[in-house]
């Protein structure tokens, strides 16, 4: 396993981690949740990500409960806040009631006195970004959470924190936690200058795009027995639909990428996990699972070059069902 520095901070992360989105506390039995979290450990993966409201806060009980006896220094354990986690006007969002209540909620059910990344899992327009920012300080000073992060911010918004953060004096963000892959690459354009100029790093999700990119969705064919597609429990086929699961000439142009991966010795979705690696931006690639193997097969992109010609010869594969618009990076107007 390789590791990179968490932006220009001195956090340094193994450049695979594991998330537990659509698997912890819903997809899988916990058995088979610790069997996966285990083999990420063996494999030498030390970062972990999830969020409160993964399963409605059960996917943190599974992650706390499968690292208990880990030694708390030797992994990075990252979580989020945001979205609703109760019924109330204020068990959602940016505000500082919210985000204080939501950190002490989330160590708790974590089994740990401090977080190493708290993450804002939006972006709230109905929250003074001030506040958010100085709710987020103090739970770094109060020494319960090391280091901010954001997750699916648009440039400006990542910019203005940062300039917020120099003026008032407060800690700064250091990540930004995006969906990429070979498919959606909407922060290129704008997200991954701003973060570079800026000393954030990406904490991209999806980097197989919901198992698409691992091949196994063949064209003019029903999804495989056991596939995500199949299972309503992570979203299922609406997700993936979404990804393109019905577009037959992109599930065809998957498959002419065999032999790219083929003549690297890499199966398909260890040519997708490296392919986000390449990008110097990124600090870490997420990689979820529901079986131990697949965290195995994951974690070899590890390491992984991709020459500039294997990289053009994906990009003229793929063609123009590349998704680049920045504008697709979108929070929720209102509170949901």
């Amino acid at each position: 396993m390789e590791f990179r520095h968490l932006g220009s901070s001195g956090l340094v992360v193994s450049e695979i981690s594991y998330g537990n989105w659509i698997t912890h506390g819903s997809q899988v039995e916990e058995d088979a949740a610790v069997g996966c979290v285990q083999a990420a450990l063996d494999e030498g993966i030390t970062t972990f990500d999830t969020a409160d409201v993964y399963a409605q806060g059960r996917a943190e009980e599974v992650l706390g409960r499968a690292l208990k006896g880990v030694r708390r220094d030797g992994v990075e354990i990252f979580s989020k806040v945001f979205w609703p986690m109760g019924p109330g006007k204020n068990d959602r969002g940016l505000s500082r009631k919210h985000i204080m209540r939501a950190a002490e909620d989330s160590l708790r059910r974590l089994g740990t006195d401090y977080l190493d990344l708290y993450q804002a899992h939006r972006f709230d327009y109905a929250t003074p970004l001030e506040e958010t920012l100085r709710a987020f300080d103090d739970l770094v000073r109060q020494g319960k959470v090391c280091y901010i992060g954001v997750s699916e911010w648009r440039a400006e918004e990542i910019e203005r924190a940062l300039k917020l953060a120099d003026a008032m004096g407060l800690d700064r963000i250091v990540s930004n936690q995006p969906q990429y892959n070979m498919l959606w690459r909407v922060i290129e354009p704008e997200v991954v200058p701003a973060c570079e100029r800026g000393g954030v790093g990406q904490i991209v999700w999806s980097p197989i795009a919901q198992g698409l990119l691992t091949g196994k969705y063949l064209p003019g064919q029903a999804p495989p027995a056991g596939s995500r597609a199949t299972d309503d429990k992570g979203g299922g086929a609406d997700v993936l639909a979404a990804h393109g699961l019905d577009d037959q000439e992109l599930l065809r142009r998957i498959q002419d990428l065999r032999p790219v991966a083929e003549e690297l010795g890499l199966s398909l979705a260890q040519l997708a996990v490296a392919w986000v690696l390449q990008n110097l931006n990124v600090s870490s690639a997420i990689v979820g699972a529901s079986r131990p193997e697949q965290v195995r097969e994951n974690a070899a992109a590890s390491g992984v070059t991709l020459e500039a010609d294997t990289l053009r010869r994906i990009d003229d594969i793929l063609g123009d069902r590349v998704e680049r618009d920045p504008a697709r990076t979108v929070s929720p107007a209102e509170r949901p």
